[in-house]
């Protein structure tokens, strides 16, 4: 992935984490939750289009920024942190080069192949 990607996922990351500190929420969420959008790999247990479908669905910057501006509507930080929490997992994802996948594969990204193999 090139370079000025990376740079501006970094970037986006560092926004998740400045919006966070708005909230009044404990910082042991954010920390303890990161990884929580992962739970979306769970349905390759069923088949690579489910899998798909459910990663995606966890890592897709629009469906963060769905819940936040909802968040932000209703005067609820819990659905603001949901939005930022995702929205800054997936930046952190996609610095690594993990973008959202298609249905064939786990390693088939939108970003490119992912994995030794493909580098």
């Amino acid at each position: 992935m090139k370079l000025s990607l990376k740079i501006e996922e970094l970037i986006m990351f560092l926004l998740g984490i400045f919006m966070f500190t708005n909230l009044s929420i404990s910082w042991w969420w954010f920390i303890g939750l990161f990884l929580a959008p992962d739970i979306g790999m769970l349905g390759y247990l069923f088949n690579s289009k489910i899998g798909a479908f459910a990663y995606n669905l966890f890592h897709h910057k629009g469906v963060a920024l769905i819940f936040y501006f909802i968040g932000v509507f209703l005067s609820s930080e819990v659905l603001q942190f949901i939005g930022i929490l995702l929205f800054s997992h997936a930046s952190f994802d996609r610095i690594f080069g993990y973008g959202l996948k298609y249905n064939d594969d786990f390693q088939n990204t939108h970003l490119g192949k992912i994995g030794k193999t493909h580098e």
